[in-house]
């Protein structure tokens, strides 16, 4: 028994210590002092303001396109569904290096699709924009995945039951469905925030890594490891570590098991 207990913690324990010793390790590496001053850098700041800007319009457009499609995935059938869903699912398991290789050559100036855009004089590639078109393309596949699965939990008789009130579909859906799946859709929407905050490979592709202009904060760990600046390398990357742990907190505490309402109130109701 004693053996097998320890076959059973010995993974736990190394997967542990192997993941706090990294942290250890990068936050030992530069003096507060240090530190300080890589966070007050121009350099730094812009960093983060691209970050943040940048993977917030993103989760709204990946939002406001999940949305609907994760709804339609979860209460409709229809012919290739199957091929569909997986096609969906292709930027969650496709090396983001390759994601950012086909969008480049589906925006560039000889494609159909980049030379319309030029021609309206809209700059994809190698611009900010760029930037945020590689986060909302990441960031879609988490976001309609995670808010399906949300949809698909809340119990359809609701919408049914609306409906027969003389609700038209889509306030059924609005007003009933995706308020039961609140936590759900949240927790998505935190998980996708979380992917578009730490994309670089389709970024790198799409927007190039150009200081002071689509450096996000992967990209400025990428260029300041190139060129030598480590304490600016690691004080971005602390601040990624910071914000991944935030996100992943907030998703443990909104997927937390809590009381459902309407189980409540249907065993509080008196029996007849």
């Amino acid at each position: 028994m004693r053996g097998l207990a320890i076959l059973l913690w010995a993974p736990l324990v190394l997967i542990v210590a192997t993941i706090l010793g990294a942290l250890v390790s990068l936050v030992s590496q530069l003096p507060l002092a240090g530190l300080a001053e890589a966070l007050a850098a121009e350099e730094t700041r812009f960093a983060i303001a691209m970050s943040l800007r940048s993977s917030l319009i993103a989760l709204a457009l990946a939002l406001l396109l999940g949305l609907p499609t994760a709804w339609l995935l979860a209460r409709r059938r229809f012919v290739g569904k199957a091929v569909v869903e997986t096609v969906l699912d292709l930027p969650m398991v496709t090396p983001p290096l390759v994601a950012g290789i086909g969008l480049l050559l589906l925006l560039g100036r000889e494609a159909p699709v980049g030379g319309a855009l030029a021609g309206l004089g809209i700059e994809i590639l190698f611009s900010p924009a760029g930037v945020i078109l590689a986060q909302t393309y990441i960031a879609s596949s988490v976001v309609i995945r995670s808010a399906r699965a949300a949809i698909g939990a809340v119990d359809p008789g609701y919408a049914a039951n609306a409906a027969t009130l003389g609700l038209p579909p889509f306030w059924a859906a609005s007003l009933v469905e995706l308020p039961m799946a609140g936590r759900g859709l949240m927790a998505a929407a935190v998980l996708g925030w979380a992917r578009a905050l730490g994309e670089f490979g389709a970024t790198l592709m799409l927007a190039g890594a150009t200081r002071m202009r689509t450096e996000t904060l992967p990209m400025a760990v990428y260029l300041n490891i190139a060129s030598g600046r480590t304490d600016i390398a690691i004080a971005c990357a602390l601040i990624l570590l910071a914000l991944a742990f935030a996100l992943l907190l907030a998703i443990r505490l909104l997927t937390a098991d809590r009381p459902d309402p309407m189980t409540e109130a249907q065993h509080a109701r008196p029996q007849a």
